[in-house]
């Protein structure tokens, strides 16, 4: 609905807008600018709050009101539109009957559209597809470098330009988390996830009409690996900037002027598990720069350096934070095989050579893992390999690892229903798991089951907690307003702000996943408790893909009924 060209300032109050439909529509599930508070007529009529903020529209501006309603069959329901306030008094409709063409009847000077279309699919308890959108949002506030035309992000502007080592500029990438680092490791892992998940659930990004935003978000790491990546010295960039001086600093990256220094990997100091990691972001790009996002050219280069750096990775084996100590403290290594094994899959989907299927089972290794996370991507080979080979074998370990986070299993969980792997980003742990749980319901592996178990998870994150808020920043009406982000917590009209002002940040950071609550659900909303309130780029990464794969889900008829939150 879009109202627009008011005569005079005019105050337009809904507090009964209504939609009214001809048949059952199940959820009116993406709604934009308003707040649905009630459902009447077994699923016909859906009563909304307009936002406060758009209650007071000047001459000539626009009040756009978008909805998407689900429901089951092809035919496009009629739609009744009714406007309390407009003016100052009175109701006024419009109806649709069967058409996509907008119409802009006047009503009390005030013009009205209004669409309807059928996008079909199951029914869903919380927008996952906005969810995504504001996901990606997140990256973008993430950005480091000089940023484009087009940044989406108003409060953030260029920093860090000066990203360089011996004159080799080293300027863009993700920024880590509520931090200023550029760390290799977990920006390749996020990369890699955010790529198979695209992939994975095309429909998902296009539904959401998020598939422009996603090629242009998820080139932004990709263009800075490839700055890393120098073939000819067999040497690759895995850190820029001092973690220790970094995290003395609280303000915005904008006003950054410390010395950021730049650590590598060579032959002689290797990094095989942020090498190989790299690869598979490299792999994963080619694939998807060339059979989604269009751009061939730019896909043949991704593939080429993804082998090369893979076969660096190959030849000089090593933990690259032994090699590079500044990054032990933050984003220490523990092995790099499964790195390895996960590359040389991906290699093998983007050329179909033999060789890189059988050194992507030479470095698997046997055992059921943790987690998937920065440090271990084991499932995710598995599952890569799985698809690949279709060899019950590896099924077998997919199934056996996502039922160890099932109640039950072994994995501990809030009293709310959260499968609690760790206090540090407790979040994300579940929603990496929730993402495998989607990846092997795509690939036929307990599908129902799966995805139900997912819902429980992804629906925690949303809403369904001890506090009904989202821990993902906005969405909703309720969620976390202190997240621990220097950028976000920093008036953009000064030079210097403090992590202890009592105040929300003033610049909303969307779409950010937040650590979450401790094991009995308790959450304190304060920038002060970086366990609970840290941001980082690889806790929205399985996260998601994980929306992604609901949306997907939804989109087929096949996501099942939204679980009973265990909190009412």
């Amino acid at each position: 609905m879009d109202i627009k060209k008011l005569p005079s300032r005019t105050t337009i109050v809904m507090e009964n807008f209504q939609l009214h439909f001809g048949m059952l529509v199940f959820a009116v599930a993406m709604i934009w600018k308003a707040t649905v508070v009630e459902t009447k007529d077994g699923g016909k009529e859906f009563i909304a709050e307009n936002m406060p903020w758009d209650a007071d529209i000047a001459n000539n501006d626009n009040l756009e009101i978008e909805f998407n309603g689900r429901m089951s069959g092809d035919s496009v329901p009629s739609c009744t539109a009714t406007v309390e306030g407009v003016n100052g008094g009175g109701s006024q409709s419009q109806n649709t009957e069967h058409t996509p063409t907008p119409t802009h009847p006047s009503i009390g000077g005030t013009q009205i559209q209004l669409v309807t279309s059928n996008i079909g699919g199951s029914a869903t308890k919380y927008d996952y597809a906005k969810a995504l959108e504001l996901s990606i949002l997140f990256y973008n506030a993430q950005r480091s470098g000089r940023l484009p035309a087009n940044n989406s992000i108003p409060w953030r502007g260029d920093s860090a330009v000066n990203d360089s080592d011996d004159g080799h500029d080293l300027s863009g990438g993700w920024y880590d988390a509520g931090d200023h680092v550029k760390f290799n490791l977990p920006m390749a892992m996020s990369t890699h996830i955010l790529l198979w998940g695209f992939i994975k659930f095309q429909d998902a990004y296009k539904q959401a009409g998020q598939t422009n935003m996603m090629c242009d978000m998820i080139k932004w790491p990709l263009d800075y690996f490839l700055k890393c990546w120098i073939p000819d010295a067999q040497s690759y960039y895995v850190q820029v900037g001092d973690g220790g001086a970094d995290h003395s600093y609280w303000g915005r990256p904008e006003n950054m002027n410390m010395n950021r220094p730049a650590f590598k990997v060579t032959a002689s100091n290797p990094g095989s598990d942020v090498a190989g990691d790299t690869a598979s972001a490299f792999a994963a790009g080619y694939i998807v720069f060339k059979t989604i996002c269009g751009d061939v050219p730019y896909a043949n280069k991704l593939l080429e350096a993804s082998k090369s750096i893979y076969e660096f990775a190959k030849n000089h084996q090593g933990i690259y934070s032994q090699s590079v100590p500044q990054a032990a403290t933050f984003y220490g290594s523990t092995g790099f095989k499964d790195e390895l094994s996960l590359a040389a899959a991906w290699l093998y989907k983007a050329t179909d050579e033999e060789r890189y299927l059988n050194d992507a089972k030479q470095f698997h290794e046997a055992g059921i893992p943790w987690a998937l996370s920065w440090d271990d991507k084991k499932i995710a080979a598995i599952l890569l390999l799985y698809e690949i080979t279709q060899d019950n074998s590896y099924r077998n370990d997919v199934m056996t690892f996502v039922r160890s986070y099932k109640p039950g299993g072994g994995v501990n969980y809030t009293p709310c229903g959260l499968a609690f792997r760790d206090q540090w980003g407790a979040n994300r742990y579940a929603a990496n798991a929730a993402f495998i749980a989607v990846m092997a319901a795509a690939e036929g592996i307990e599908q129902s089951d799966f995805v139900t178990w997912a819902l429980t998870q992804i629906n925690y994150i949303l809403g369904d907690n001890k506090y009904h808020i989202s821990y993902e920043i906005g969405f909703g009406s309720k969620y976390p307003e202190h997240p621990h982000h220097r950028g976000s917590s920093c008036p953009i009209t000064t030079t210097e702000c403090n992590a202890g002002d009592p105040g929300p940040n003033p610049n909303l950071l969307k779409g950010a996943l937040v650590g979450g609550p401790d094991n009995q659900d308790n959450y304190d909303d304060r920038r002060g408790d970086y366990v609970k309130n840290e941001v980082a780029c690889d806790y929205n990464a399985g996260f998601q893909g994980a929306l992604a794969g609901l949306v997907h889900f939804a989109i087929t008829h096949d996501l099942p009924a939204a679980p009973a939150s265990k909190c009412g």
